[in-house]
This record gives C-alpha cells, structure tokens and sequence, in this order.
C-alpha cells in the first residue's frame, strides 16, 4: 500500500483537500485531530506536556489548547518540545490504522512533514497552497483568531517556495471547481502509479 503525505500551511485547505480524496473513497488519517484525541486520552503524553508547558495545559481534564497555543508559537523551543511528545506518538498510532486500511493507498493529512524531516516516510508528498493574504482571512473566519497569531503561526512554518521543491503534487487551492478537478486528475494518478 503506498503512503501518501497531504500537507500545506495554515489556511491552506488541507482538510478540505483531504475530504475530496475521501469522496474518492481514499482513506484518510488527520494527524491534527489524532494528536489531539492522543494529548487527551493518553496519560504518559499529559505527563511530558505537563512537565514541559506546566499544569496549565489542562483545563478539568481537557487539553488547553489556547494556553498551548498561546506559548508554543512564541517559543520555538518550547514548540519543538511539543511536537517531540506528540509526533512520534502520533507516528505509531499512525502506522496501526495502517495496517487496519485495504486501498491502494492511503493519505495521511499533516500540517509540518517538511518541518520535522519525515518526508522520507512518503511514496508521494502532495502539498496545497494558496496565497498569504487568503489562508489569514481564512483562519481569521474559521477560528476567529487574530490576523498577528495566524502570521505567528505561518512564520513558524516552512514557506511554500521551499516545500514545492520536495513535493510530489502541488495543488494552489484557491477556487473550489479547479481543486476538485486537480485532486481527480492526482487521485487517477496515484492509481496508475499504483497499478
């Protein structure tokens, strides 16, 4: 089964990218969401955020992600500390779903693939971007945060010009009928590859 990184900035669209491979019947894994569901459940992973960001990173037994968020991205010790807690974690719960998936290949949905060196891990990278100016407006619209912190949050990221260079696929995610149209044209691909 071939291994397939989906990646972009902040704002990009990823998720979006990755449900229309999912409408293709592509299985789809959102590292996001399980490193979240991971810094929830698991009891070792609470302890090591704990030790590193203090008791505060958990509000009544949730995760704390604005006190997270609000001293990783100023920090970027702290947030390599972080991703050295949640990734490897992430990596393992990742390669057991896996082993559970039967398709010709499977997407796994990462924000920072090129930040953190595991590109090697992939058949194919394909990375989505689109300009600045819109990825701000739209986490600005989808999370309500502040313009300043989704740029704190870009600058801790890799810029596009140096991730297309080790990208198998590049889709600019700007109209919606033009990326559904390229994700087809990638998932086709893909299964000749495959094939």
């Amino acid at each position: 089964m071939m291994i397939v990184g989906l990646t972009g900035g902040i704002g990009s669209g990823k998720s979006t990218v990755g449900a229309m491979f999912q409408k293709l019947g592509v299985p789809i894994y959102n590292s996001d969401l399980e490193a979240k569901n991971l810094m929830s459940r698991s009891k070792k992973i609470r302890q090591d955020i704990e030790a590193l960001l203090g008791k505060g990173s958990y509000l009544d037994g949730e995760l704390n992600k604005e006190y997270i968020s609000r001293i990783v991205f100023k920090d970027k010790k702290l947030l390599q500390g972080l991703n050295n807690i949640v990734h490897p974690a992430v990596r393992n719960h990742f390669k057991s779903w896996c082993r559970r998936q039967n398709a010709p290949y499977v997407i796994q949905e990462a924000a920072i693939i090129f930040e953190n060196g595991t590109n090697e891990f992939y058949d194919k990278i394909i990375l989505v971007t689109a300009p600045k100016n819109i990825r701000i407006q739209r986490v600005v619209d989808r999370d309500g945060m502040e313009s300043e912190a989704v740029m704190e949050r870009i600058n801790n990221q890799w810029p596009d010009s140096e991730k297309e260079k080790l990208s198998d696929f590049v889709i600019e995610n700007i109209d919606i009928e033009a990326t559904e149209n390229e994700v087809s044209q990638i998932h086709h691909k893909l299964l000749k590859i495959r094939a």
